[in-house]
């Protein structure tokens, strides 16, 4: 009895000690395809840089990004994927897959610049003459990183290193136009199991910050012209409209939730001062971390709009541009990404580099960062935050577990959306930044494709974060406003 029972002892061990065994070897097997990846994706560095350099060139505004979708579906499938274009309704939107089978990872990439924002690559104000846009926020390395991280996988893929799909989904118009909402709304994540993103930045980190959920339109006011000297009171203005309605939602402010966020500009005021316009247009955004008060905020604009126009006896109608979903953090895949961020590491700088951002950082007006905080990877946050800003991003993460990164493609300190985010994104700076995304990104996916359980856990996260709530778009059943910038 008593030599049976060591006989099991030992078998036991034995038992454990092979287990142990397959799971190192495993576990040196998905070190060495990443050690594999981040010297591929290095190796491609001209090339990718050039890429980026191209689109901050076209610097093309949301859902005119004719040559930067074409450029990226022309990488892509040169290695191999195949394209399907003009998805969901959208010219420039694409989705660009290789592999087949489970599981099903999705990138996605961004592309469009912002309007008024044309800089140069210098750390000084200097505007690009006759240039209407600029990347202020950098999609132009958010897109080509994202296919970077593909186009990395699909070669592990056709390696059979890893099995399974990989899609670059080309996302147009992030910038004000909901872009991936129409992707989401048109089910083309519906049978993805996780979707990476990330975001050019001046930090590297790990998102672990919800977004505002966004509901925006433009209030078109109609009136009657008329000579503004010699017979006003035969006029109607479209702008008093508009003025009326601002003041209205200005007043609004007060008695609204103190986390509402609410923008506008007038788009359209009138061509001459002395016609009284019949025709005035003001752009609105109403934001707020939670959908169901931007619904109610909105709805209350809407009034002011209306009691506007019936104060300056004119008519509005309004046309709903976009609107957009709270972001859902999964911590599952956070934690996983904060350890292939961690793996890759930082932006170094040159020395070259460190003094244009220095000399970027006297432009600010406020206290910046150290510069050499580029090179650090901030620890992953204990607890999940409100973001001041929106993105459509947030619909996808209802759509399926997300998980989102940062990269310092900008001089520490430097704000989005502004002219120094597009002088650091012209230079090596921002291409850097980049590669950190990209190879992170690939790292991430890696993880997913290795192990299902890791998935597994990510799926439950993301049904237990999002509950009963059944998705539905702010923005309606619109089609996408393909020409909101005009």
């Amino acid at each position: 009895m008593k030599n049976n029972i060591v006989k099991v002892f030992i078998g036991g061990l034995f038992i454990v000690a092979n287990l142990q065994s397959v799971a190192q070897k495993k576990a040196s097997g998905v070190e060495t395809l990443k050690n594999q990846a981040i010297a591929d994706i290095q190796l491609k560095y001209e090339e990718y840089r050039q890429t980026a350099q191209n689109i901050w060139n076209f610097a093309e505004m949301g859902y005119k990004e004719e040559k930067s979708s074409a450029l990226l579906q022309q990488i892509l499938s040169d290695n191999g994927f195949s394209i399907s274009k003009g998805v969901a309704g959208i010219p420039t939107a694409f989705v660009a897959t290789y592999g087949s089978g489970q599981p099903v990872i999705a990138i996605l990439a961004e592309f469009d610049a912002l309007p008024g924002l044309a800089q140069e690559a210098v750390p000084e104000k200097r505007p690009i003459p006759n240039q209407p846009a600029g990347h202020g926020c950098g999609h132009h390395l958010f897109g080509t990183a994202s296919a970077a991280a593909g186009i990395e996988i699909k070669e592990l893929i056709q390696g059979k290193k890893i099995n399974g799909t990989i899609r670059v989904v080309g996302c147009p118009a992030e910038e004000g136009g909901s872009g991936k909402v129409f992707l989401v709304r048109a089910g083309l994540f519906k049978d993805v199991d996780v979707a990476i993103h990330w975001h050019p930045a001046d930090n590297n980190s790990v998102t672990v910050m919800s977004a505002l959920a966004n509901k925006s339109a433009k209030f078109r006011f109609h009136g009657i012209s008329a000579h503004a000297a010699a017979s006003p009171e035969k006029g109607r203005s479209a702008l008093d409209g508009v003025e009326a309605m601002d003041n209205m939602v200005n007043m609004m402010r007060e008695h609204s939730p103190q986390e509402t966020r609410i923008h506008y500009v007038i788009t359209n005021g009138g061509k001459a001062p002395n016609v009284v316009p019949d025709f005035a247009e003001v752009y609105y955004y109403v934001r707020h971390p939670k959908r169901e008060e931007v619904v109610k905020v909105f709805d209350r604009v809407v009034k002011a709009a209306n009691g506007a126009a019936m104060g300056t006896e004119t008519t509005v109608d309004y046309a709903i541009i976009g609107g957009t979903h709270d972001l859902l953090i999964n911590r599952t895949l956070a934690t996983a990404m904060q350890l292939n961020l961690e793996k890759v590491g930082g932006v170094k700088l040159t020395t070259a580099e460190i003094e244009f951002g220095k000399k970027l950082q006297t432009t600010f007006g406020y206290a910046a960062p150290h510069i050499e905080n580029a090179a650090i990877v901030n620890p992953l946050k204990t607890e999940a935050s409100s973001g001041g800003g929106s993105t459509d991003v947030g619909d996808v993460s209802y759509a399926v577990a997300t998980v989102g990164m940062r990269a310092a493609t900008w001089i520490p300190g430097t704000a989005a959306h502004s002219w120094q985010a597009v002088a650091c994104g012209g230079t090596e700076i921002g291409s850097k930044g980049m590669m950190v995304a990209a190879k992170s990104m690939a790292l991430m996916a890696i993880d997913l494709y290795s192990s299902p359980a890791l998935i597994e856990k990510a799926k439950k996260e993301f049904i237990n974060e999002k509950g009963s709530y059944q998705y539905k778009a702010l923005l309606g059943d619109i089609e996408p406003a393909l020409n909101y910038r005009d």
